[in-house]
């Protein structure tokens, strides 16, 4: 595969691009192949760095500006790496009024990342969301897949030292 490597091997292991490039091989030439191939390399390596898609376009003899905007256009694509676990800070009505927005800034606080980041760690990304249908336990918090009530600023620290 002809492309600058010298990015990728900052950030990922040999075995890493080794698998990327079976997964093109796989889709060469494929109908439709670039969304698959575009899973498989997020499962694989968490994310998809511009240097990542320009590797996949040249597999897959695409122009980057069409990996690029599948990308982009998707959200269930990341061009960012994200963290192990998703915290999700619920700011729904319900939420709001019972103190979510101080369990977002204790968040903050507490683990030095802004809402959309990632923890320098990659052990977490924190995210706000409107709602998630859990209004009779708010303010709410979902770590991966479990959901937490009546979190109160003070508790985050004890939540999110499960997952470390």
């Amino acid at each position: 595969m002809k492309t600058d490597d010298s990015e990728l091997w900052q950030e990922f292991t040999v075995d890493q691009i080794e698998n990327l490039d079976r997964i093109i091989e796989k889709f060469q030439g494929k109908p439709g192949g670039l969304i698959p191939v575009l899973e498989a390399a997020q499962v694989l390596l968490g994310y998809l760095p511009v240097p990542i898609q320009k590797r996949i376009a040249a597999g897959l003899n695409l122009p980057i500006s069409r990996v690029y905007g599948v990308v982009t256009f998707y959200s269930f694509f990341t061009m960012e790496p994200r963290g192990k676990h998703t915290v999700r800070v619920c700011l729904g009505t319900a939420c709001y009024v019972r103190g979510g927005k101080a369990v977002v800034e204790a968040m903050g606080k507490e683990f030095g990342v802004e809402e959309g980041g990632t923890t320098a760690d990659r052990l977490f990304t924190f995210e706000t969301v409107r709602c998630i249908g859990a209004c009779g336990l708010a303010p709410a918090v979902i770590v991966s897949e479990d959901v937490y009530g009546g979190v109160k600023p003070s508790r985050i620290k004890d939540i999110l030292g499960k997952y470390s």
